[in-house]
Protein backbone atom coordinates (compact mmCIF):
# COMPACT_ATOMS: atom_id res chain seq x y z
CA UNK A 1 0.00 0.00 0.00
CA UNK A 2 1.37 3.39 -0.96
CA UNK A 3 1.74 5.83 1.95
CA UNK A 4 0.46 9.37 1.70
CA UNK A 5 3.06 12.03 0.98
CA UNK A 6 3.50 13.33 4.55
CA UNK A 7 5.32 16.51 3.56
CA UNK A 8 2.57 17.58 1.17
CA UNK A 9 -0.17 16.85 3.69
CA UNK A 10 1.58 18.83 6.41
CA UNK A 11 2.19 21.69 4.03
CA UNK A 12 -1.50 21.80 3.19
CA UNK A 13 -2.48 21.96 6.85
CA UNK A 14 -0.46 25.13 7.30
CA UNK A 15 -2.51 27.03 4.73
CA UNK A 16 -5.12 29.09 6.55
CA UNK A 17 -7.19 29.42 3.39
CA UNK A 18 -7.75 25.66 3.42
CA UNK A 19 -9.61 25.81 6.75
CA UNK A 20 -11.92 28.86 6.75
CA UNK A 21 -14.40 27.34 9.23
CA UNK A 22 -11.70 26.39 11.75
CA UNK A 23 -10.14 29.82 11.35
CA UNK A 24 -13.48 31.42 12.11
CA UNK A 25 -13.82 29.32 15.25
CA UNK A 26 -10.28 30.20 16.33
CA UNK A 27 -10.88 33.91 15.74
CA UNK A 28 -13.79 33.88 18.19
CA UNK A 29 -12.32 31.32 20.60
CA UNK A 30 -14.94 28.60 20.06
CA UNK A 31 -14.30 25.10 21.36
CA UNK A 32 -16.82 23.10 19.34
CA UNK A 33 -19.49 23.42 16.66
CA UNK A 34 -21.92 20.60 15.91
CA UNK A 35 -23.94 20.42 12.70
CA UNK A 36 -27.17 18.52 13.29
CA UNK A 37 -29.04 16.98 10.35
CA UNK A 38 -32.05 14.68 10.33
CA UNK A 39 -33.66 14.68 6.86
CA UNK A 40 -36.55 12.52 8.01
CA UNK A 41 -37.84 15.21 10.39
CA UNK A 42 -36.45 18.16 8.45
CA UNK A 43 -34.03 19.13 11.22
CA UNK A 44 -31.18 21.44 10.23
CA UNK A 45 -29.48 22.86 13.30
CA UNK A 46 -26.15 24.14 14.57
CA UNK A 47 -24.92 23.95 18.16
CA UNK A 48 -21.97 26.18 19.07
CA UNK A 49 -20.01 25.80 22.30
CA UNK A 50 -17.83 28.85 22.86
CA UNK A 51 -16.12 28.45 26.23
CA UNK A 52 -16.52 26.05 29.17
CA UNK A 53 -13.89 27.47 31.55
CA UNK A 54 -16.46 28.47 34.15
CA UNK A 55 -18.79 25.51 33.65
CA UNK A 56 -21.01 23.75 31.09
CA UNK A 57 -22.13 25.91 28.18
CA UNK A 58 -25.63 27.26 28.70
CA UNK A 59 -27.63 29.08 26.03
CA UNK A 60 -30.97 29.00 24.30
CA UNK A 61 -32.06 27.46 21.02
CA UNK A 62 -33.33 29.91 18.42
CA UNK A 63 -35.55 28.93 15.47
CA UNK A 64 -35.36 31.28 12.53
CA UNK A 65 -35.74 31.19 8.76
CA UNK A 66 -32.15 32.13 7.93
CA UNK A 67 -31.33 33.16 4.39
CA UNK A 68 -28.60 30.52 4.14
CA UNK A 69 -26.22 28.36 6.20
CA UNK A 70 -23.64 31.13 6.38
CA UNK A 71 -26.12 33.49 8.04
CA UNK A 72 -27.11 30.79 10.53
CA UNK A 73 -23.48 30.04 11.35
CA UNK A 74 -22.65 33.72 11.83
CA UNK A 75 -25.59 34.13 14.20
CA UNK A 76 -24.85 31.06 16.32
CA UNK A 77 -21.16 31.93 16.66
CA UNK A 78 -21.90 35.48 17.78
CA UNK A 79 -24.70 34.42 20.11
CA UNK A 80 -22.68 31.66 21.79
CA UNK A 81 -19.72 33.98 22.36
CA UNK A 82 -22.11 36.50 23.88
CA UNK A 83 -23.38 33.83 26.28
CA UNK A 84 -19.86 33.24 27.59
CA UNK A 85 -19.46 36.91 28.40
CA UNK A 86 -23.01 37.13 29.72
CA UNK A 87 -22.49 34.29 32.19
CA UNK A 88 -19.09 35.60 33.28
CA UNK A 89 -20.14 39.23 33.83
CA UNK A 90 -23.25 38.01 35.71
CA UNK A 91 -21.15 36.01 38.16
CA UNK A 92 -22.50 32.62 37.03
CA UNK A 93 -20.48 29.40 37.05
CA UNK A 94 -21.44 28.58 33.48
CA UNK A 95 -19.92 28.75 30.04
CA UNK A 96 -21.40 30.01 26.79
CA UNK A 97 -23.21 28.11 24.09
CA UNK A 98 -26.09 28.56 21.68
CA UNK A 99 -28.07 26.64 19.09
CA UNK A 100 -30.03 27.63 16.02
CA UNK A 101 -32.61 25.61 14.14
CA UNK A 102 -33.09 26.67 10.52
CA UNK A 103 -36.79 26.86 9.75
CA UNK A 104 -39.90 28.98 9.86
CA UNK A 105 -41.12 29.07 13.49
CA UNK A 106 -44.67 29.64 12.25
CA UNK A 107 -44.93 26.69 9.85
CA UNK A 108 -42.07 24.21 10.30
CA UNK A 109 -42.55 22.96 13.84
CA UNK A 110 -43.35 19.36 14.69
CA UNK A 111 -42.73 17.08 17.64
CA UNK A 112 -40.36 14.71 15.83
CA UNK A 113 -38.08 17.56 14.72
CA UNK A 114 -37.57 18.87 18.25
CA UNK A 115 -37.16 15.42 19.74
CA UNK A 116 -34.48 14.72 17.11
CA UNK A 117 -32.76 17.94 18.16
CA UNK A 118 -32.99 16.81 21.78
CA UNK A 119 -31.06 13.66 20.88
CA UNK A 120 -28.22 15.76 19.47
CA UNK A 121 -28.13 17.86 22.65
CA UNK A 122 -28.10 14.71 24.76
CA UNK A 123 -25.21 13.32 22.73
CA UNK A 124 -23.01 16.15 24.00
CA UNK A 125 -23.26 14.71 27.49
CA UNK A 126 -23.87 17.97 29.31
CA UNK A 127 -21.24 20.15 27.64
CA UNK A 128 -24.20 22.13 26.29
CA UNK A 129 -27.43 22.87 28.18
CA UNK A 130 -30.18 24.36 26.07
CA UNK A 131 -33.11 26.67 26.82
CA UNK A 132 -35.85 28.69 25.12
CA UNK A 133 -34.97 31.52 22.71
CA UNK A 134 -36.46 33.43 19.78
CA UNK A 135 -39.00 31.41 17.81
CA UNK A 136 -39.42 28.82 20.56
CA UNK A 137 -42.11 28.17 23.15
CA UNK A 138 -42.50 25.99 26.23
CA UNK A 139 -44.13 23.32 24.05
CA UNK A 140 -40.97 22.85 21.97
CA UNK A 141 -38.82 22.80 25.11
CA UNK A 142 -41.04 20.08 26.52
CA UNK A 143 -40.51 17.99 23.36
CA UNK A 144 -36.73 18.48 23.61
CA UNK A 145 -36.92 17.54 27.29
CA UNK A 146 -38.46 14.21 26.24
CA UNK A 147 -35.07 13.21 24.79
CA UNK A 148 -32.56 14.95 27.09
CA UNK A 149 -32.37 16.26 30.62
CA UNK A 150 -29.88 18.93 29.57
CA UNK A 151 -32.62 21.54 29.24
CA UNK A 152 -33.59 24.54 31.36
CA UNK A 153 -36.58 26.82 31.05
CA UNK A 154 -38.91 23.85 30.87
CA UNK A 155 -42.58 24.30 31.85
CA UNK A 156 -43.34 24.84 35.52
CA UNK A 157 -45.54 21.75 35.44
CA UNK A 158 -42.37 19.71 34.84
CA UNK A 159 -40.49 21.38 37.68
CA UNK A 160 -38.87 24.13 35.63
CA UNK A 161 -39.02 27.91 35.63
CA UNK A 162 -41.10 28.33 32.48
CA UNK A 163 -40.77 31.34 30.20
CA UNK A 164 -37.74 33.48 31.23
CA UNK A 165 -39.06 36.63 29.50
CA UNK A 166 -40.46 38.31 32.64
CA UNK A 167 -37.11 38.11 34.43
CA UNK A 168 -35.25 39.21 31.27
CA UNK A 169 -37.56 42.21 30.96
CA UNK A 170 -37.05 43.17 34.60
CA UNK A 171 -33.29 43.10 34.08
CA UNK A 172 -33.63 45.31 31.00
CA UNK A 173 -35.76 47.72 33.00
CA UNK A 174 -33.14 47.91 35.76
CA UNK A 175 -30.36 48.36 33.19
CA UNK A 176 -32.21 51.21 31.49
CA UNK A 177 -32.64 52.89 34.87
CA UNK A 178 -28.90 52.57 35.52
CA UNK A 179 -28.20 54.28 32.19
CA UNK A 180 -30.67 57.03 33.06
CA UNK A 181 -28.85 57.60 36.34
CA UNK A 182 -25.59 57.99 34.42
CA UNK A 183 -27.08 60.31 31.81
CA UNK A 184 -29.42 62.45 33.88
CA UNK A 185 -28.32 62.08 37.51
CA UNK A 186 -31.60 60.32 38.33
CA UNK A 187 -32.80 56.84 37.43
CA UNK A 188 -36.45 57.88 37.20
CA UNK A 189 -38.12 57.16 33.86
CA UNK A 190 -41.01 59.52 34.56
CA UNK A 191 -41.54 61.75 31.54
CA UNK A 192 -38.80 60.02 29.54
CA UNK A 193 -39.52 59.40 25.85
CA UNK A 194 -38.63 55.83 24.94
CA UNK A 195 -38.52 54.33 21.44
CA UNK A 196 -39.28 50.63 21.91
CA UNK A 197 -38.31 48.42 18.98
CA UNK A 198 -40.28 45.21 19.27
CA UNK A 199 -43.49 44.08 20.93
CA UNK A 200 -42.66 40.52 21.95
CA UNK A 201 -42.63 39.05 25.44
CA UNK A 202 -39.59 40.95 26.75
CA UNK A 203 -40.58 44.23 25.10
CA UNK A 204 -44.14 43.98 26.41
CA UNK A 205 -43.07 43.35 30.00
CA UNK A 206 -40.54 46.18 29.82
CA UNK A 207 -43.18 48.51 28.40
CA UNK A 208 -45.44 47.83 31.37
CA UNK A 209 -42.67 48.64 33.86
CA UNK A 210 -41.73 51.85 32.01
CA UNK A 211 -45.31 53.00 31.51
CA UNK A 212 -46.13 52.42 35.17
CA UNK A 213 -43.26 54.77 36.03
CA UNK A 214 -44.60 57.46 33.69
CA UNK A 215 -42.51 57.01 30.56
CA UNK A 216 -43.91 57.91 27.11
CA UNK A 217 -43.47 54.96 24.74
CA UNK A 218 -43.22 54.88 20.95
CA UNK A 219 -43.62 51.27 19.81
CA UNK A 220 -42.99 49.36 16.59
CA UNK A 221 -42.84 45.73 15.52
CA UNK A 222 -42.64 43.93 12.17
CA UNK A 223 -46.00 42.45 13.20
CA UNK A 224 -48.02 45.67 13.39
CA UNK A 225 -50.97 44.11 15.20
CA UNK A 226 -48.75 43.17 18.15
CA UNK A 227 -47.28 46.68 18.35
CA UNK A 228 -50.72 48.25 18.10
CA UNK A 229 -52.11 46.10 20.90
CA UNK A 230 -49.17 46.88 23.18
CA UNK A 231 -49.35 50.61 22.42
CA UNK A 232 -53.03 50.64 23.32
CA UNK A 233 -52.38 48.73 26.53
CA UNK A 234 -49.64 51.05 27.86
CA UNK A 235 -50.88 54.32 26.39
CA UNK A 236 -48.05 54.45 23.87
CA UNK A 237 -47.80 55.59 20.27
CA UNK A 238 -47.68 53.16 17.35
CA UNK A 239 -44.91 53.96 14.83
CA UNK A 240 -43.55 52.14 11.78
CA UNK A 241 -40.37 50.02 11.93
CA UNK A 242 -38.58 52.47 9.62
CA UNK A 243 -39.68 55.50 11.62
CA UNK A 244 -38.43 54.24 14.98
CA UNK A 245 -34.73 55.05 14.42
CA UNK A 246 -35.03 58.78 13.85
CA UNK A 247 -37.46 59.66 16.63
CA UNK A 248 -36.49 62.48 18.98
CA UNK A 249 -36.40 60.49 22.23
CA UNK A 250 -34.37 60.11 25.39
CA UNK A 251 -33.89 56.36 25.22
CA UNK A 252 -33.85 53.88 22.36
CA UNK A 253 -34.72 50.35 23.55
CA UNK A 254 -34.10 47.59 20.97
CA UNK A 255 -35.97 44.39 21.88
CA UNK A 256 -36.06 42.60 18.53
CA UNK A 257 -33.24 41.07 16.45
CA UNK A 258 -29.64 42.26 16.26
CA UNK A 259 -27.44 44.37 14.01
CA UNK A 260 -29.56 47.51 14.40
CA UNK A 261 -26.59 49.77 15.23
CA UNK A 262 -24.93 49.93 11.84
CA UNK A 263 -23.66 52.31 9.17
CA UNK A 264 -27.20 53.14 8.07
CA UNK A 265 -28.63 53.91 11.50
CA UNK A 266 -25.76 55.50 13.43
CA UNK A 267 -26.31 58.91 11.88
CA UNK A 268 -30.07 58.70 12.40
CA UNK A 269 -30.32 58.01 16.13
CA UNK A 270 -31.58 61.01 18.08
CA UNK A 271 -31.30 59.81 21.69
CA UNK A 272 -29.06 59.91 24.76
CA UNK A 273 -29.17 56.20 25.59
CA UNK A 274 -29.38 52.90 23.70
CA UNK A 275 -30.29 50.06 26.04
CA UNK A 276 -32.50 47.07 25.33
CA UNK A 277 -33.04 43.34 25.35
CA UNK A 278 -31.98 42.43 21.79
CA UNK A 279 -28.80 40.42 21.21
CA UNK A 280 -25.86 41.56 19.06
CA UNK A 281 -27.20 45.04 18.36
CA UNK A 282 -23.76 46.28 17.28
CA UNK A 283 -23.43 45.15 13.67
CA UNK A 284 -19.63 45.42 13.85
CA UNK A 285 -18.83 45.30 17.53
CA UNK A 286 -15.59 47.28 17.79
CA UNK A 287 -16.12 49.77 14.97
CA UNK A 288 -19.73 50.61 15.73
CA UNK A 289 -19.13 50.53 19.46
CA UNK A 290 -16.42 53.16 19.05
CA UNK A 291 -18.58 55.28 16.76
CA UNK A 292 -21.40 55.10 19.27
CA UNK A 293 -19.12 56.35 22.03
CA UNK A 294 -17.82 59.12 19.78
CA UNK A 295 -21.41 60.25 19.19
CA UNK A 296 -21.92 60.69 22.94
CA UNK A 297 -24.66 58.06 23.24
CA UNK A 298 -24.58 55.94 26.40
CA UNK A 299 -24.76 52.26 25.50
CA UNK A 300 -25.65 49.32 27.74
CA UNK A 301 -23.89 46.21 26.37
CA UNK A 302 -26.63 43.90 25.16
CA UNK A 303 -25.43 40.69 26.73
CA UNK A 304 -25.29 42.39 30.14
CA UNK A 305 -28.63 44.17 30.17
CA UNK A 306 -30.51 41.14 28.84
CA UNK A 307 -28.82 38.69 31.23
CA UNK A 308 -32.03 38.22 33.21
CA UNK A 309 -32.86 35.26 31.00
CA UNK A 310 -29.71 33.31 31.77
CA UNK A 311 -29.93 34.34 35.42
CA UNK A 312 -33.44 32.89 35.51
CA UNK A 313 -32.61 29.57 33.92
CA UNK A 314 -29.35 29.26 35.88
CA UNK A 315 -31.42 29.66 39.04
CA UNK A 316 -33.39 26.62 37.85
CA UNK A 317 -30.22 24.54 38.15
CA UNK A 318 -30.11 25.34 41.88
CA UNK A 319 -33.79 24.63 42.50
CA UNK A 320 -35.92 27.41 41.05
CA UNK A 321 -37.16 30.29 43.16
CA UNK A 322 -38.71 33.20 41.27
CA UNK A 323 -38.07 35.79 43.97
CA UNK A 324 -34.38 34.86 44.08
CA UNK A 325 -34.15 35.08 40.29
CA UNK A 326 -35.72 38.56 40.31
CA UNK A 327 -33.35 39.70 43.06
CA UNK A 328 -30.37 38.56 41.02
CA UNK A 329 -31.75 40.26 37.90
CA UNK A 330 -32.07 43.50 39.86
CA UNK A 331 -28.29 43.49 40.28
CA UNK A 332 -27.97 44.19 36.55
CA UNK A 333 -28.41 47.82 37.64
CA UNK A 334 -25.12 47.62 39.58
CA UNK A 335 -23.33 45.70 36.83
CA UNK A 336 -24.27 48.27 34.18
CA UNK A 337 -23.18 51.07 36.52
CA UNK A 338 -19.79 49.40 37.07
CA UNK A 339 -19.30 48.94 33.32
CA UNK A 340 -20.19 52.54 32.46
CA UNK A 341 -17.87 53.83 35.17
CA UNK A 342 -15.05 51.54 33.98
CA UNK A 343 -15.57 52.68 30.39
CA UNK A 344 -15.47 56.33 31.44
CA UNK A 345 -12.37 55.82 33.57
CA UNK A 346 -10.45 54.02 30.81
CA UNK A 347 -11.92 56.09 27.95
CA UNK A 348 -13.10 53.03 26.05
CA UNK A 349 -16.49 52.00 24.62
CA UNK A 350 -18.88 50.30 27.02
CA UNK A 351 -18.78 46.97 25.19
CA UNK A 352 -15.00 46.86 25.54
CA UNK A 353 -15.28 47.66 29.25
CA UNK A 354 -17.78 44.85 29.69
CA UNK A 355 -15.65 42.39 27.72
CA UNK A 356 -12.59 43.30 29.80
CA UNK A 357 -14.39 42.72 33.10
CA UNK A 358 -15.86 39.42 31.85
CA UNK A 359 -12.49 38.21 30.52
CA UNK A 360 -10.86 39.14 33.83
CA UNK A 361 -13.22 36.84 35.71
CA UNK A 362 -12.79 33.99 33.21
CA UNK A 363 -9.00 34.29 33.51
CA UNK A 364 -9.04 34.41 37.30
CA UNK A 365 -11.33 31.41 37.70
CA UNK A 366 -9.55 29.54 34.92
CA UNK A 367 -6.22 29.91 36.71
CA UNK A 368 -7.74 28.51 39.89
CA UNK A 369 -9.04 25.49 38.02
CA UNK A 370 -5.53 24.72 36.78
CA UNK A 371 -4.74 23.64 40.34
CA UNK A 372 -5.77 20.11 41.31
CA UNK A 373 -8.68 19.80 43.70
CA UNK A 374 -11.32 17.21 44.41
CA UNK A 375 -13.70 19.92 43.17
CA UNK A 376 -12.15 19.72 39.68
CA UNK A 377 -14.13 16.66 38.64
CA UNK A 378 -17.70 16.46 37.43
CA UNK A 379 -18.59 14.91 40.77
CA UNK A 380 -17.06 17.95 42.44
CA UNK A 381 -17.02 21.41 40.84
CA UNK A 382 -19.87 20.72 38.41
CA UNK A 383 -21.51 18.02 40.44
CA UNK A 384 -24.27 20.18 41.80
CA UNK A 385 -25.14 21.36 38.32
CA UNK A 386 -25.19 17.86 36.92
CA UNK A 387 -27.37 16.55 39.74
CA UNK A 388 -30.17 18.57 38.12
CA UNK A 389 -30.01 16.22 35.13
CA UNK A 390 -29.64 12.84 36.77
Amino acid sequence: MTEAPVKEVNAGIKKDADFPVFNELANHGHEQVVMCSDPETGLRAIIAIHNTTLGPALGGTRMWMYENEEAAMKDVLRLSRGMTYKAAISGLNLGGGKAVIIGDPHTDKNEALFRAFGRFVDGLGGRYITAEDVGMTEQEMEWIYSETKFVTGIPKALGGSGNPSPVTAYGVYMGVKACAQKAYGSDSLEGKRIALQGAGNVASSFARYAAKEGAKLFICDIYEAKAKALAEEVGGVLVSPDEIYGLDVDIFTPCALGGIINDDTLGVFNCDIIAGGANNVLDEEDRHGQLLMDSGIIYAPDYVINAGGIINIASELEGYNEDRAMQKAAKIYDTITDILNYAEEHEIPAHQASNALAEKRIKQIGSIHNKYSSQSSVSGRLGEVYKRFR
